[in-house]
């Protein structure tokens, strides 16, 4: 189905990251890393917080209606918005990091309320595996190390029936989503096997979101796409946005079928993509699944 991308929001966020529909105040959160920001977009009008730290990936807390629960720099948030402008934090897990100047970045719950997020050394070109995808539970307990041996591990995704889940590693040395089995039960990841190997197509796998069809979507960052692949693993389709960097997407709206992008604006020359960081709506012709609450 033909689709043209739509500006939403001039936002320009250094890195527009984890963008989440919030059913009940029919509104579109997401956070803006470098520029230390959460955002929300609504058809009152947009409006932004500043964090602490960096935040890289956000869900909504099931036991605390309008606050957040965040993947930062030192570790896992609780953020609450404020009427000032800011945002009340609280730290509820320090992770140890494999190296210094590392944070979380790529995260989102499970169907059952489990919270997943990945980390990274936040100097990409060094290209240390030093990345891990760690599972935070409601009951309190440190974060645990699920996997490991990553670059910049991105994309996580799991199908509606909750039995898949998705990874991928976006550093350009890698470029590859996997698929797991996925223990709803236990909230336990096995039998890895390739997905999908996106050095042939154009872009390297970003962030993503799960249709009620079961396909997933991952933009194509440096290539101005967003992909849908089906459960088997196949090129459905590529949708374009006006922008080289598309960096996360989403189903929102009333009928969760609308297809928010994030995007990033990078340094150097922008004449031929000025709204770069901005965020982006598409109309696929299909409809997400509503995002699960943390603890939920």
């Amino acid at each position: 189905m033909p689709t043209k991308a739509e500006l939403v929001v001039d936002a320009r966020c250094g890195t527009g990251e984890s963008p989440v529909w919030s059913i009940a105040e029919e509104a579109l959160y997401w956070v803006d890393i470098p520029g230390r920001a959460l955002h929300r977009w609504s058809a009152a009008g947009h409006v932004l917080w500043v964090t602490d730290e960096m935040p890289a990936c956000i869900a909504p807390r099931a036991d605390a209606p309008g606050s957040w629960l965040a993947g930062m720099e030192s570790g896992l948030f609780t953020i609450t918005p404020q009427g000032d402008g800011l945002v009340e934090s609280k730290r509820l897990a320090e992770v140890n990091h494999a190296m210094p100047a590392m944070r979380f970045n790529d995260g989102r719950c499970d169907r059952q309320g489990r919270f997943w997020a990945g980390t990274m050394l936040m100097d990409m070109a060094a290209g240390a595996r030093v990345g891990r995808v760690y599972r935070f539970d409601k009951n309190g307990a440190a974060p645990s190390v699920q996997l490991q041996d990553f670059i910049v591990p991105n994309g996580l995704g799991f199908s509606p029936d909750g039995r898949a889940m998705y990874l991928s590693d976006s550093h350009p040395s890698v470029q590859t989503i996997w698929a797991f089995d996925y223990d709803t039960e236990t909230g336990t990841a096995s039998n890895r096997r390739v997905f999908v190997d996106m050095n042939p197509l154009p872009g390297r796998p970003d962030g993503a979101a799960v249709d009620a069809d079961g396909c997933y979507w991952i933009c194509g960052n440096d290539a101005g796409l967003v992909h849908r692949f089906t459960p088997q693993g196949k090129l459905d389709r590529s949708l374009e946005v006006p922008v080289r960097k598309p960096a996360m997407c989403a189903f929102g709206g009333p009928k969760l079928d609308i297809l928010f992008v994030t995007s990033i604006r990078p340094g150097g020359d922008l004449s031929d993509q000025p709204l770069a960081g901005g965020l982006f709506a598409l109309r696929p012709g299909v409809q997400g699944i509503p995002e699960p609450l943390f603890g939920g």
